[in-house]
């Protein structure tokens, strides 16, 4: 088997999940609860350090994963050959070999704003599928959501002008670098340098060349003409690789051929108000600057304050690995039990680490105009005013609807944020936005106490 084959099953395989998941799925087997049913939810316990809200992203991929979940032969094989499963229950294999989600799942949809202590994603179905699929929904609610969010700060400080996603030589593996793609999008960027990205999600995207690029080059003047010529209508020059002023002026020597010039580092301040100057001194006022080199939100912020004469920013690192808060505190929690002749709340008692029991719904409240008020979680067998969150996905292992574009994914983020009240948004020192709970939920939490 070729390495890389295993990033192919990883979206469809059983396997693609922790021990633990399948130890404790032989365990319930072997106790007699795979009948059962269990409810759990998946919530950031926190939010990190310097954000007030999160984007919600990572929902389709995984859906997709439920919807196609298998364990083949060999994967079977290879869990029967592990001596931790050496008195597993022979009937444990047979029931994995027809294993399929079969499941309901209600979730927040992509491109909703979010908070902590809130229900993503909700998914009800009998104990082992429920929770053997916790790793993957993790994994990938967990990174799109983060990264989503990093790319809405970015988006906002960037004051209307466009993000291009180029941080894919900087993700933590080419995988990752492909769904930060295409959650930056959903937070509001324009597009992507990656192209298996704008193949895959239909992400537009853009690119200029590389300083090799004009390294192979006798001279810098020699590399300008000659990626000019091959795209005369998409010349985009990096003019930094020596002197950018001087690289600035033989790019606009170059005449209308020139459709901008990037600029990757250096104060950026300085250098694109001397580079606008040298632009327009030729006539190509329409020349785009892009700005790129380790931006992130804080550093793009103040160039805008500084009214920098920047046209696109180019954000890498920072964005795809969301560099000031590189992990969300997501957690997959169980909240009700179903038997035949039982539906039993249940809950995680701890000082830090304590679940809120039963199955929630979310409610979010507006004002006139239309601006966010609060969010009231609850049981989902209360009446609560406010819009129900949590949509149904999957019922009864079926997808319950077509996949929503891309494209209005990001205008659902964008309106969502622009929603928010001001205070809540500002990308320093924002005010918490208001999540309460029921007395009801709060009430079946004290009364439940569950054995030790």
């Amino acid at each position: 088997m070729r390495t890389l084959d295993a990033l192919d099953d990883a979206g469809r395989s059983g396997i693609a999940t922790d021990l633990y998941e399948l130890t404790m799925g032989a365990a319930y087997f072997d106790a007699g609860l795979a009948p059962t049913i269990g409810t759990f939810e998946l919530f950031v316990r926190q939010l990190p350090e310097n954000r007030s809200f999160l984007v919600a992203a990572g929902l389709a991929q995984a859906v997709e994963f439920l919807l196609a979940m298998r364990f083949d032969g060999r994967s079977i094989d290879y869990l029967r050959g592990l001596p931790v499963f050496s008195r597993a229950p022979a009937g444990f294999w047979e029931y994995l070999a027809g294993l399929r989600f079969t499941g309901d799942v209600h979730a927040i949809p992509e491109g909703t704003v979010a908070f902590a202590g809130e229900p993503l994603v909700r998914v009800r179905a009998p104990l082992i599928e429920a929770q053997i699929v916790e790793t993957f929904l993790l994994a990938t609610v967990n990174h799109q959501t983060l990264v989503a969010s990093k790319a809405a700060r970015v988006v906002q400080a960037a004051a209307g002008k466009g993000v291009i996603e180029f941080g894919a030589r900087r993700a933590h593996g080419f995988p990752a670098a492909l769904f930060a793609a295409r959650a930056a999008v959903i937070g509001g960027c324009i597009g992507t340098s990656n192209t298996l990205a704008g193949q895959t999600f239909d992400i537009p995207v853009y690119g200029t060349a590389a300083h090799s690029f004009t390294m192979a080059f006798a001279h810098e003047a020699e590399a300008f003409r000659a990626y000019a010529r091959t795209f005369p209508e998409h010349a985009i020059l990096l003019v930094d690789t020596y002197d950018a002023l001087e690289g600035a002026r033989r790019a606009a020597a170059l005449g209308a051929a020139v459709g901008g010039v990037r600029v990757d580092g250096g104060d950026l301040l300085v250098l694109s108000r001397a580079v606008r100057e040298i632009l327009d001194h030729a006539g190509l006022a329409d020349a785009v600057i892009v700005a790129s080199g380790d931006l992130d939100e804080d550093r793009i912020a103040a160039l805008e304050a500084a009214q920098a004469p920047i046209d696109l920013y180019g954000v890498g690192t920072d964005l795809v690995t969301s560099r000031d808060a590189a992990a969300l505190s997501g957690v997959y929690k169980l909240v009700m039990l179903e038997t035949a002749t039982e539906r039993r709340a249940v809950r995680k008692l701890g000082a830090e680490k304590g679940t809120y029991p039963g199955v929630k719904q979310i409610y979010r409240s507006q004002d006139p105009d239309g601006r966010f008020r609060e969010d009231v979680v609850a049981l989902d067998t209360e009446t609560v005013a406010g819009v129900p969150l949590l949509v149904p996905v999957i019922h009864g292992g079926k997808a319950g609807g077509p996949v929503t574009p891309l494209a209005d994914l990001q205008t659902r983020a964008r309106n969502q944020i622009a929603a928010l009240p001001p205070d809540v948004r500002r990308l320093a020192h924002a005010a918490p936005y208001p999540v309460h709970v029921t007395p009801a939920l709060r009430d079946l939490a004290e009364r439940l106490h569950p054995e030790r």
